[in-house]
């Protein structure tokens, strides 16, 4: 068997109100959707947002890494050779790690489908339903608490909370939610590398001295800023999770070595894929850590490799994969099932997606 083809699209879903953090506003989701054609009729399906501000991947640029760069040397291999079919993948462009991605999680789909097994039973799951988070956009304090309570009644019971525009009004946000939603619901924040080092133990301590009841906060202080990171973790009375600073098992061993994190997020398109998201995963295994699964504005198909990571490995605790749920709707057939916070990966091979009705690919 060969791959023959690698189609791409481009999908656009409304959201159901506009997705605000302190890096960036959208309103809509937009994917690049991918789709691998074999010589025997197995088909996979991948995705990967543009995220500019966070992986600097545009429409443009992922087009034309999958279409130029990756296409050519991947058309013609043996799908079922996932391996040297990923080693190609990783050979085919530095950096891009969004197209990557969508490439990645085709082929991981591909391999399963060839196979006749979900891709959690592949990666050594039982198929668990798991349990997300769901995001309360940055907006002013009254908003927030508004958004937090419809959310509660939508049946989630964690909210992640956007915050990092303005340290002060931060504390207003959170205070807000907990006095609306009161003190069952987690919460957990989210600063986009909004804060500077000693702004962040400020704010973090002020917010636990209220007894807010933060579970943990995302990235406080810039990407790049280890230094900071570990400063902070050193002092946050609350756990520390690293994202825009952790892209590959490189990093996560960096900052688990410097307890510049005490957890760190995965997101697919950060590290390159099911591949990458693994070898993160063994380093936090090797630390003996947890993890939190968490993902861009994506739609279902990106979104349904990483809920069946997060099913298989017992390290993966917290979830954030609630891209779909912020949709107006849901284009795409197949894949998981999303039942407010509790998602089902289901029994279908690979990971599930059955395709996008009306999608033009070429």
């Amino acid at each position: 068997m060969r791959i023959t083809a690698i189609r791409t699209g481009i999908l656009k879903s409304p959201l159901k109100t506009p997705f605000k953090t302190a890096q960036r506003s959208v309103s809509e989701m937009t994917d690049i959707v991918v789709k691998i054609e074999t010589s025997g009729g197995v088909e996979g399906w991948g995705s990967a947002p543009p995220t500019a501000k966070v992986t600097g991947d545009t429409e443009g640029g992922i087009l034309c890494a999958i279409n130029e760069y990756i296409a050519p040397l991947v058309i013609g291999r043996d799908p079922e050779d996932m391996e040297a079919c990923l080693d190609v993948l990783d050979g085919c462009v530095v950096r891009n790690t969004s197209a990557r991605a969508a490439v990645d999680i085709a082929l991981h789909d591909v391999w399963a489908r060839i196979i006749g097994q979900p891709a959690w039973r592949l990666f050594g799951g039982g198929g668990r339903p798991i349990r997300t988070d769901v995001t309360v956009s940055v907006n002013s304090p009254d908003e927030m608490a508004r958004d937090a309570i419809r959310a509660t009644q939508d049946g989630f019971d964690t909210i992640k909370i956007k915050v990092g525009v303005g340290a002060d009004i931060d504390f207003k946000r959170i205070k807000a939610i907990r006095d609306a939603i009161g003190p069952g619901p987690k919460l957990r924040i989210d600063a986009n590398q909004g804060w500077k080092p000693n702004e962040a133990v400020r704010v973090l301590n002020g917010m636990y001295d209220a007894g807010f009841g933060i579970e943990l906060v995302e990235q406080p202080v810039k990407s790049g800023d280890i230094d900071g990171m570990e400063f902070v973790t050193s002092r946050s009375p609350m756990p520390v999770v690293a994202d825009e600073s952790c892209w590959s098992a490189r990093d996560a061993l960096e900052l688990l070595r410097r307890h510049a994190a005490d957890m760190v997020n995965i997101k697919l398109m950060k590290c390159g894929g099911v591949r990458g998201a693994r070898r993160i995963i063994s380093v936090a295994e090797a630390f003996g850590v947890e993890v939190m699964m968490g993902e861009m504005l994506e739609c279902k198909i990106s979104t349904s490799a990483a809920v069946h990571l997060s099913s298989s490995f017992g390290c993966v605790t917290r979830i954030d994969l609630d891209g779909p749920a912020l949709c107006s709707s849901d284009p795409v057939e197949g894949g998981p099932v999303f039942n407010g916070p509790e998602i089902t990966p289901g029994d279908g091979a690979g990971f599930g997606v059955a395709g996008v009705p009306g999608l033009v690919l070429s």
